[in-house]
């Protein structure tokens, strides 16, 4: 419903946006209906709701919320200025250097990075299907293009079972369903899971030492021989695979598994499950936090954006027990959120990304 409901806002807004004119770098003479935000599929529902909320409360045209990835939401936001390019950037991990450097060269100055919460990405599997207990090493070996042999030369990953990467692991066909490169979750994955689990095998460390660029190709580049399977934007769709493909596994975020329990189970990494605890406090290997990116050159602009950005950080929403906790997202701690509504009050632009 809620997906139908911001399609037809979706529509208004275009509507809208066309009678504007589709003037990228012309932000301070023409507006939209209503507030654009655009990126993270993880981000989506948590975005939606404040939507819901922001619409309910404050009127006018309904916040519209596209699911397009972190990479394509924030190619979308850092197109230029004006009403056709998204007013916020939803994802699922920080902003590169080189994205922020062409927001920079489009025009796009001014950005206010705000960490709204945090997530995890879970390794699931149906709720029939054996437990696995996952080292970080095994999504390495499991899952890379490429591994080393006993030579230490890099081949084409022979493995095919997952106890052939680990004894200890059932004696099923490796067939993982995950995000696509477009994803958040996909480089929050690459980045936590994929790169300390090559970083645990003696040649892959000398390697890092060696030729950092090397190392990371390496570990950056999952299978392409349908052992990992590219699943779309869409976490649901990832999750609705695993009830139909008996033995599959499936990469997505913690959110999306606690709106599953019935049907979906998380395994552990390293010995340590999911939960909002362990991933507040860091110990799950694939905790990360989550962020909106806010085009301030568009406030005063785009009616309400100021109001809709503080709403999104307010305690009732974003704060413990707030109505974003209920739909899944794991709360900062009280300091942390007190920090970030600070920067969403005084909108304060973020320094260059280091990398």
């Amino acid at each position: 419903m809620t997906r139908t409901l911001l399609a037809a806002a979706s529509a208004v807004a275009l509507l809208a946006l066309g009678a504007c004119g589709d003037n990228a770098g012309g932000g301070a003479s023409a507006t939209r209906a209503g507030i654009w935000a655009a990126g993270s599929s993880t981000v989506f529902p948590f975005a939606t709701r404040v939507a819901e909320n922001f619409s309910r409360t404050a009127g006018g045209a309904a916040p519209r919320v596209e699911a397009l990835g972190t990479g394509g939401g924030i190619q979308a936001f850092c197109q230029g200025v004006g009403p056709s390019t998204p007013d916020i950037a939803n994802a699922s991990r920080r902003m590169k250097a080189s994205e922020f450097e062409l927001c920079r060269q489009n025009g796009v100055t001014d950005i206010v990075e705000l960490k709204i919460g945090y997530d995890g990405i879970v390794i699931a599997t149906a709720r029939t299907g054996a437990s696995f207990n996952l080292r970080l090493e095994d999504l390495y070996l499991g899952l890379a293009k490429e591994t080393p042999n006993a030579s230490g030369q890099f081949v084409a990953n022979p493995a095919t079972m997952w106890n052939q990467v680990n004894p200890a692991l059932p004696a099923q066909r490796i067939q993982v369903y995950g995000p696509p490169p477009t994803s958040g979750t996909r480089d929050a994955f690459l980045e936590l899971g994929m790169t300390p689990g090559a970083k645990k095998l003696p040649t892959l460390t000398a390697l890092a030492d060696a030729d950092e660029d090397r190392f990371e190709a390496i570990a950056h580049t999952v299978r392409e021989d349908n052992a990992w399977i590219d699943s779309g934007e869409n976490d649901n769709a990832i999750v609705q695979t695993l009830t139909r493909t008996p033995g599959s596994l499936g990469v997505f975020g913690y959110s999306f598994l606690e709106q599953n329990m019935d049907t979906v189970k998380a395994e552990t990494i390293d010995g340590v499950a999911p939960s909002a605890d362990t991933i507040a406090d860091g110990s799950y290997p694939l905790a990360r936090s989550l962020y909106i990116y806010v085009k301030k050159q568009h406030i005063g602009v785009t009616p309400g954006l100021e109001q809709f950005v503080l709403e999104f950080m307010s305690e009732g929403s974003a704060g413990r027990g707030g109505y974003l906790q209920d739909r899944g997202l794991i709360p900062l701690a009280a300091d942390e959120l007190t920090a970030q509504r600070a920067i969403a009050t005084a909108l304060t632009p973020m320094t260059a990304p280091a990398n």
